[in-house]
């Protein structure tokens, strides 16, 4: 495992005239960028486009390397859930840049959003996937990550992602300090790694506890990395892939099972006396996955569900209610879990080096797109624009 690194400093602001002194030489109006442009599912395109032009209270972001989601996968084989089917609108849209999963430095910024984020021109940032509308009624209530409107970075034409060469930071936007030291990629990981971490608050896991993560890719490793932070009694792994277990392994997972190798249900209840599994997460995607951590929690178990689909499951609920009386509950994105994401990221304790698996050109965007889908050869792929 790599030493560990000091998180990053706020630092010192500089004055204003070498701050308008390096906005000067970061000037881009009128340049061009290339950028992966959408144009439906199965129809990604590298194109030359101009560079965006930030407004008052926002700020130009000098991308350095962008996570590649299974989401963004799903979207672009056309999942209902971002381009809608006869049960449900299209949600995803065309004539945008993909890419929500993002680090990079603050190439332009005026007065008022450095004032309201505490950066300036040269900080490398993340910024949250969802930029909240601030008025509706989730956001009125905290609950931002579920804003109405749902503008994410990489879906909307308002909020175009960052698979280019730049990209606007809205000021709505929720943008964080990031580490200085670490290559970028590896700080593009705070956005799944923000997920996992979600997932695990809501699971309100308990010392006690026997916790199962299903699936080893890059958010199943931070949810058994999340888990393990909470000091349960066991964490059990469970994958196809032998490496994907060896990475859980070293990600604070006590026990691993390939389920192409045994039976996890039995496996589970083996090593909890016969009653199953306090807390079931899921994180494969899979819809077969669903139903088996069903049937390996206990009675009054917890079961997270995280993964999107790419096509509705189907459960028997008697499970659910008459059977176990389960506590089911859905987790989305990031809610307030970023700055442990990055403190995590910055420890040192996870290998790093192994989760970020493949750093390509933006040019290679497709071939990243089939790194993803190829499971078995990478975890977690980025592009550097």
């Amino acid at each position: 495992m790599s030493a560990p690194h000091t998180l990053f400093c706020a630092g010192r602001r500089p004055d204003r005239a070498a701050k308008e002194q390096s906005m000067a030489e970061t000037q881009t109006t009128g340049k061009t960028m290339q950028a992966v442009i959408v144009h439906g599912p199965h129809d990604y395109r590298l194109e030359e486009v101009p560079v965006p032009v930030a407004g008052p209270g926002e700020a130009l972001l000098k991308v350095e390397a962008v996570g590649i989601c299974a989401s963004d996968l799903k979207c672009y084989h056309g999942a209902a859930k971002f381009w809608g089917d006869e049960n449900r609108p299209a949600w995803a849209e065309t004539d945008t840049v993909p890419g929500h999963e993002f680090t990079g430095r603050i190439a332009e910024i005026d007065e008022e959003a450095s004032e309201r984020w505490g950066v300036v021109v040269g900080d490398r940032i993340v910024a949250e996937q969802i930029v909240p509308c601030w008025n509706c009624r989730y956001c009125n209530r905290g609950d931002y990550h579920m804003c109405q409107p749902h503008d994410m970075f990489g879906f909307k034409r308002r909020t175009p992602g960052a698979m280019a060469e730049y990209l606007v930071l809205p000021k709505e936007a929720l943008v964080h300090k990031a580490p200085d030291d670490l290559p970028p990629w590896q700080v593009a990981y705070a956005e799944p790694l923000s997920c996992a971490l979600h997932a695990v608050e809501r699971a309100d896991i308990r010392f006690g506890d026997t916790v199962v993560v299903a699936g080893c890719g890059p958010i199943g490793l931070g949810m058994i990395a999340g888990a393990a932070a909470k000091f349960p009694q066991r964490i059990i792994a469970l994958d196809a892939l032998p490496q994907k277990l060896e990475l859980a392994r070293k990600c604070g997972a006590d026990v691993t099972l390939n389920i192409t190798e045994v039976d996890v249900v039995e496996e589970v209840k083996k090593l909890t006396g016969g009653y199953g599994a306090d807390v079931y997460i899921e994180g494969t995607g899979h819809p077969s996955a669903v139903a088996q951590g069903l049937n390996l929690l206990r009675k009054l178990g917890t079961f997270v569900e995280y993964s999107v689909f790419k096509d509705p499951v189907t459960v028997d609920w008697s499970i659910i209610s008459d059977d176990k009386e389960l506590n089911v509950l859905g987790a989305h994105l990031g809610q307030n879990t970023w700055p442990a994401a990055l403190r995590l990221i910055a420890s040192g304790r996870l290998p790093l080096d192994e989760i970020c698996s493949h750093q390509l050109p933006l040019a290679r965007f497709q071939e990243g797109l089939d790194l993803v889908a190829d499971s078995a050869n990478s975890v977690k792929v980025s592009l550097i624009p």
